[in-house]
């Protein structure tokens, strides 16, 4: 394993460690099926507590990186050739509630009116001005901000278009990519995603999921020219994509001029210690756009979706689907602001993912 300099580092280690290991599984340092060096051998080596090393080698195993065997350590399970292989066994997943109604993981109402009250005195008369057609410049600001907090990314705010949920936004990327493109998708899959697309009129495929996302063999026979996933935890299915899988996802992107719509709704519940790579954030070749709502964890009634939109979308957006009014009430969308820049929103967040990785705890 390449030593690192722990003086030069900044806390915390346990990250630092699951980046470089990561990193040399990726560059095939340490190929599938390799056994990676003893934690304790490991922790030797670095300098490092033997807590800090199980800690990272317990992210890498959530994410698909590797696989412990028992009494045997830690094996690579990634491959460039993901799909052909038999992944890491996943995290156990929570059932998904089909209620309309505001379930368990909901923001507390209680918070949510405290926030209502404070965006009406603070306000007051903006609250009845039209919103920028691509939404609250402080909404935005604030989603920016957050992700890059959360799923470190660097974002421009004005590369940021809000809407009132997921499907105005799905309509609004067939109009920036095209009509005339094949759109690919993930089945079985929320019915609501096919139904968009049927409505607009776009020619579809509809590729079967396998236990670590869209099998590949479906994917790369398709003559699609988007991809629509779920990458997170598919619905209904709860098949969430390795991270070998999310780097194929971008391979078969960049194999043409293609291009990926991640929508990554309800990632925030993780269970994990550490957020799910964003498809997004792997590409390198600006032709991902990254989508998620608020629906699920604030609440169903407070339709505010988002897109994150790479560079060379930015000028399509202007030029085909810019026009159009913001469908997002300009309240709701300093609400979300509010949330998000006081904290309330991130507290939220982290008290349902404890709540998760105890459930999952106690799993038999």
């Amino acid at each position: 394993m390449k030593a690192f300099d722990k003086s030069k580092l900044a806390p915390p280690y346990y990250l630092r460690l699951y980046e470089e290991l990561r990193d040399e599984i990726i560059a095939g340092d340490y190929p599938c099926g390799r056994k990676l060096p003893g934690k304790r051998q490991i922790a030797e080596e670095l300098g490092l507590s033997l807590v800090t090393v199980e800690h990272a080698l317990s992210l890498l195993t959530e994410e698909g990186y590797v696989s412990p065997r028992e009494r045997s350590g830690y094996f690579v399970t990634f491959t460039e050739n993901a799909g052909f292989r038999t992944p890491g066994a996943p995290l156990p997943t929570v059932p998904f509630s089909q209620s309309a109604a505001p379930d368990s993981d909901a923001l507390d109402f209680s918070v949510l009116a405290k926030n209502m009250r404070r965006v009406i005195a603070d306000a007051g008369d903006a609250l009845l001005a039209k919103s920028p057609n691509a939404g609250c410049p402080q909404l935005q600001s604030a989603l920016a901000a957050y992700l890059g907090r959360s799923r470190g990314l660097a974002v421009q705010p004005e590369r940021i278009v809000i809407g009132a949920g997921a499907e105005y936004l799905y309509s609004l990327l067939i109009q920036i990519l095209g009509r005339e493109k094949t759109y690919a998708m993930e089945t079985p899959a929320y019915e609501k995603i096919e139904q968009v697309y049927a409505a607009n009129d776009v020619r579809r495929v509809l590729l079967p999921l396998g236990s670590d996302g869209v099998e590949s063999e479906a994917l790369w026979a398709c003559r699609a020219d988007v991809l629509h996933i779920t990458p997170y935890r598919s619905f209904p299915s709860g098949v969430s994509a390795t991270a070998a899988k999310r780097r194929e996802y971008i391979r078969w992107a960049n194999a043409g001029d293609r291009f990926i719509i991640e929508d990554d709704f309800e990632s925030e519940f993780t269970p994990s210690t550490k957020a799910e790579e964003t498809v997004y954030s792997l590409s390198d070749k600006e032709n991902a756009v990254y989508l998620n709502t608020f629906s699920k964890t604030v609440a169903p009634s407070l339709r505010i979706g988002y897109m994150l939109l790479p560079p060379r979308l930015q000028a399509l957006y202007e030029e085909r689907a810019g026009f159009y009014s913001c469908t997002a009430p300009v309240f709701d969308q300093l609400l979300i602001a509010r949330l998000l820049q006081n904290g309330d929103f991130e507290r939220h967040i982290n008290r349902v993912r404890r709540k998760k990785r105890r459930e999952i705890e106690k799993m038999p």
